[in-house]
């Protein structure tokens, strides 16, 4: 792991996701920038002391010095988004697999560089769009890859958010510092924090992708640097139009991504605060609520769920589901991943990148641009 030492939000999530279904063991580290707190990270986790390194570069260096069964073979990069690129780009040369957490890179060069060395390399990255992983939303995606609900015409997604509604970067709140700093999250504020996480789920449910958008992104709480919030006209592939709604100033919202389908036959309806409920609309009959872990699922709820019916999974388990998936992909090949072992690849990191950029030139523009 690279990145995750004192302080780290997302360090201890991906962790706990990686090691849920005991098929990865954490072996070794640059948990920070400082040596002393990559040790102190290191010794909490009860690391041997020779695996826990001062940098990357160090960790890099050592570990190839390994031999083939002992050394690393998987790298997990925590860290701000401008350091994403570096130790990504180096892993992937020196043959490692990659996870990396969304959005991929800073900006849209380094998406287009890393995206070339997977095809060049035969490495691969998964990029930790969490909200995919949920067994509901691998059944949407399958509901309507069977035609159930027709033609997609119409799609809603909303993901608001109310941490953001007063300027608490400058009240030392590290993880909104770092969120609004354009030189550590790159251009977008809110729509590279969690627009593209609705972007994303909208391009994975309806197999569709985007090719035009329309952006407004406001900054409004006074003397923020980004955005944070956006309104975003989408338009699909084959001619439906969406509309896509990200703000970090809905005040008292938590976290709650919710995503409606609407096509020629049926409607489909998701929402994480009932993350265990798929809705399923259709013209004069009642609405039905597929539930996960039931016997009528698909082959992908089915793959990716752990409980019985009545039992809620959550955020954990979804972004374990990725961790897992891709564990299989490493050990077994391309050719052994199907629909029911999927996970967000590189080519969902960079349309993620290239999402945030077209938005943020669109909004500036006033204008629809293309993806």
């Amino acid at each position: 792991m690279i990145g995750g030492g004192p302080g780290s939000f997302i360090g201890s999530i991906h962790r706990t996701a990686a090691r849920l279904d005991g098929e990865i063991e954490l072996v070794c580290g640059a948990f920070s920038s400082e040596a002393g707190r990559s040790a102190q990270t290191g010794e909490e986790l009860g690391l041997p002391k020779e695996r826990v390194y001062a940098s990357y570069l160090e960790m890099f260096d050592r570990e190839s010095g390994l031999a083939e069964n002992l050394r690393m073979d998987l790298v997990s990069i925590v860290t701000p988004n401008h350091l994403h690129f570096a130790p990504a780009r180096l892993a992937i040369e020196q043959g490692f697999h990659l996870v990396i957490d969304k959005p991929m890179t800073f900006d849209l060069t380094e998406a287009e560089q890393l995206r070339q060395l997977v095809a060049k390399t035969g490495r691969q990255i998964c990029v930790t769009y969490t909200y995919t992983g949920y067994p509901m939303v691998k059944e949407a995606r399958q509901q309507v890859a069977a035609g159930n609900i027709g033609a997609v015409r119409k799609l809603f997604v909303e993901y608001p958010q109310g941490w953001l509604s007063r300027r608490i970067e400058a009240e030392g709140q590290k993880q909104a510092a770092w969120r609004t700093d354009p030189k550590q999250s790159g251009a977008g504020g809110a729509i590279a924090d969690i627009g593209v996480h609705a972007f994303n789920i909208s391009e994975y449910i309806t197999g569709l992708k985007v090719v035009s958008i329309f952006a407004q992104l406001n900054r409004v709480v006074k003397g923020r640097q980004l955005d944070d919030d956006a309104t975003v006209l989408l338009r699909f592939e084959n001619g439906a139009t969406g509309v896509l709604i990200a703000s970090q100033v809905a005040t008292g919202e938590e976290n709650n991504l919710r995503i409606r389908i609407y096509g020629e036959e049926g409607a489909l309806e998701w929402e994480q605060n009932d993350a265990n409920s798929l809705r399923l609309k259709r013209p004069d009959h009642p609405a039905q609520i597929w539930r996960a872990g039931s016997s009528y699922l698909g082959g992908a709820a089915k793959q990716n769920s752990r409980t019985p019916a009545g039992h809620p999974e959550g955020w954990i388990e979804a972004f374990a589901n990725h961790y897992r998936n891709f564990a299989g992909y490493i050990r077994n090949g391309e050719a052994q991943i199907d629909a029911e072992r999927d996970f967000p690849d590189v080519e969902a990191g960079y349309r993620g990148m290239l999402f945030i950029q077209r938005a943020v030139t669109s909004s500036g523009e006033g204008r629809w641009v293309d993806l």
